[in-house]
């Protein structure tokens, strides 16, 4: 599990691979549901890079 405001390193991303190897901070601060499908939601990555959703396996704590 994470939590809010943890660094995460984004080793694999679906929604946007420009994400993959950077770090980011999880934004969402419950477990994420169905409306995400399970994928936790990741900002500050990069100024060109908006908000990514990512699955726990796609994430590794930083």
């Amino acid at each position: 599990m994470f939590q809010a405001g943890q660094k995460v390193l984004i080793v694999s991303c679906a929604d946007d691979p420009r994400a993959t190897g950077k770090t980011g901070r999880i934004v969402d601060e419950v477990a994420p549901g169905p409306l995400t499908a399970g994928r936790w939601t990741v900002d500050r990555i990069g100024i060109w890079i908006a908000p990514v959703l990512c699955h726990r396996h796609e994430l590794r704590p930083a």
